[in-house]
């Protein structure tokens, strides 16, 4: 088949990540692949690289970017009907909000000249929810149904995201199946050194037999760091031998660790800034929790990643995080119940028994659900039946 998967910019996010092994499985399975990306800015950091020389064909659009402007978005869509026009695809795979609606224009404007095209969307997260203004809601609404319109099927990364998807009005049931998003296991699953682990800790001046609870995200709105951080000052005290991780960077670096300083938790809460994907599952296997506090996520992929590398997730209870944790994997919360949150890490950070069981188990029930074969099995599963 001859496939094109588009998306906004590639920078470090769980959708990119999903997007680029999927590209290269398909790729691997002689499949004539090619990637249209936007330009890979922002303070988030880059999979841009990462990219290169992986089988399949990357095309950049210099106007395809994340912001809402038409003077960047109408030259885009020509670019990337221009571009359609050429290659002649069989499947048009679109992913993120704008290239979502952009690609999915392009390719259905073409149809009469491309015999057979068929156009798929991957939805990783909803662009509208309950945390913004309600006519920005409506509006993102109104777009995703008239682009549902224009689109053969929908692949969800979570159940989560097919329900509230279909709850407002976007698409039919039949149109749509969840493939979870796919993550690389074997550094997961392959155990590190003492060494590793303490040359870890060391860098970031954490004790070996201090308990360390992580937490993998950008430090941006509706992230969670601010809850972390008002449970970090109750558990602080409680527990002296904790120390929290913030992994990630993003516009409020600075405001958190301003905050940090100011409530005097300078020694308990540390900030690695960005680290490339190839680090995390060292990051994971170095710590003893997992936190995620996102008030919006399709499915968070360090939840799954926490998982393989053998500790537990607490999470807020948001869009499909039920369907990876559980009380047989880890903690699921009430979002934004600061108590809560507190009440879950204390029971973990005092059981390592308890830490350790849930994490292996966790672990059972997330490898082959997560794992890159199970994914793109899916979606060219859903490719061939289009066709």
């Amino acid at each position: 088949m001859k496939i094109v998967h588009i998306i906004t910019r590639l920078i470090l996010g769980g959708a990119q990540e999903n997007t680029l092994i999927t590209c290269k499985l398909l790729a691997q399975r002689a499949h004539d692949v090619t990637l249209i990306t936007g330009p890979a800015l922002g303070p988030e950091g880059e999979l841009f690289n990462q990219a290169q020389n992986q089988g399949y064909k990357i095309i950049v659009v210099d106007k395809l970017k994340r912001a809402i402007n038409p003077l960047d978005d109408i030259p885009a869509y020509y670019e990337i009907k221009k571009i359609l026009r050429q290659l002649q695809p069989d499947i048009v795979h679109t992913h993120s909000a704008k290239a979502g609606i952009l690609g999915r224009l392009a390719a259905y404007n073409l149809k009469s000249r491309i015999s057979n095209l068929k156009i798929v969307h991957g939805i990783h997260g909803l662009a509208f929810h309950p945390y913004q203004s309600w006519y920005l809601n409506k509006f993102y609404i109104a777009v995703e149904k008239y682009a549902a319109q224009r689109t053969d099927f929908f692949i969800s990364v979570a159940d989560a995201m097919t329900n509230q998807a279909l709850a407002a009005g976007i698409g039919k049931p039949e149109q749509y199946v969840t493939a979870y998003s796919a993550i690389e296991e074997d550094a997961y699953l392959t155990p590190i050194s003492d060494e590793q682990k303490k040359q870890f800790r060391q860098k970031y001046g954490i004790a070996q037999d201090a308990v360390v609870i992580v937490t993998i995200a950008r430090l941006f709105m509706l992230k969670g760091h601010d809850y972390i951080i008002e449970s970090a000052k109750t558990l602080s005290k409680q527990f002296d031998n904790c120390v929290w991780l913030f992994v990630g960077d993003g516009r409020l670096s600075e405001q958190y660790k301003r905050q940090v300083r100011d409530l005097g938790l300078s020694d308990k809460i540390r900030f690695t800034g960005l680290l490339p994907t190839s680090e995390i599952s060292l990051v994971v296997k170095s710590c003893d929790i997992l936190v995620h506090c996102s008030l919006r996520e399709g499915l968070a992929r360090t939840l799954p990643q926490a998982m393989l590398g053998g500790i537990p997730a607490v999470s807020f209870d948001v869009d499909g995080a039920r369907e990876v944790v559980n009380e047989n994997t880890g903690r699921l919360i009430e979002p934004k119940n600061i108590e809560q949150l507190t009440k879950a890490c204390a029971e973990l950070i005092e059981n390592e028994n308890l830490r350790k069981r849930l994490g292996q188990q966790g672990r059972e029930s997330v490898i082959k659900k997560f794992a890159p074969e199970t994914m793109v099995d899916t979606i060219e599963d859903v490719y061939k039946k289009l066709l």
